[in-house]
């Protein structure tokens, strides 16, 4: 997927937002070096800095990188996928905050993870769970549809049972795991949900012309209205799995 980091940062901040309670299982160690997976446009990264000695920060997005060091020139940034990092034993803190679901492969993510920790380093993470945006993901589907196109989910959500699963198959110890739901208020009043689709769902309206792009929007909005509009704001069906784990 193609990121626009300045749509990002103005209409979907409440990404990162609510990424900072995350922070708070960051051990209390200035020493200690930490890697963000998926720092994105480095909000997030800004704050690792002050928790720890060295912090890196790897996003497959050059935009979202570039921006990231303008933010924090003074951090190390690497454009790379997630599979790939070029890391062994150099990392105390892994932290990553809305990013795993858009991995397909959780059991190589994990392997990666594991060969860049140092012996008895910690796993902080939270992304979408299993059922998040299930009402906006079947509106979208229904819509797309009518256009004469086929969704294919991009999204990985696991159950807390599968994750769980992985994670002690590549040698972690879980501290704490659990799954719940987030009803998240988008940005922009009435334009919050269709900023949102385009956003998240770029890769499939990319190929859509201006009169299907301007029905599928529409169509979502009215098949979720119901239960998403509550007369002011859009609220999207988050549903967050968190986990904590020690190599």
């Amino acid at each position: 997927m193609d990121w626009d980091s300045g749509l990002y940062d103005q209409k979907h901040a409440f990404v990162a937002e609510y990424g900072k309670e995350l922070l708070s299982y960051v051990p209390d160690n200035l020493e200690q070096a930490i890697l963000d997976v998926g720092c994105g446009s480095g909000t997030l990264t800004v704050q690792l800095a002050k928790l720890g000695a060295r912090v890196v920060g790897v996003d497959s997005s050059e935009e979202m990188i570039a921006r990231a060091k303008n933010i924090l020139p003074e951090a190390e940034f690497c454009i790379c996928d997630a599979l790939n990092m070029p890391f062994t034993a150099e990392f105390d803190v892994i932290f990553s905050n809305a990013v795993f679901h858009w991995i397909k492969d959780h059991d190589a993510l994990l392997k990666a993870i594991y060969r860049a920790m140092r012996d008895n380093g910690k796993l902080i993470c939270e992304f979408g769970g299993s059922r998040n945006i299930a009402k906006i993901e079947a509106a979208f589907a229904c819509a797309y549809a009518e256009t004469g196109r086929d969704y294919h989910s991009e999204f990985n959500f696991p159950e807390v049972k599968t994750f769980s699963g992985l994670l002690e198959k590549n040698g972690f110890k879980i501290e704490l795991i659990y799954d719940f739901d987030r009803p998240t208020p988008l940005s922009d009043g009435k334009m919050g949900l269709r900023n949102w689709l385009r956003q998240f769902f770029a890769s499939e309206l990319q190929v859509v012309s201006g009169a299907e792009l301007e029905y599928i929007l529409r169509k979502v909005e009215g098949l979720t209205r119901h239960e998403l509009w509550n007369g002011h704001e859009w609220r999207a069906d988050y549903r967050r799995l968190r986990a904590i784990a020690c190599k």
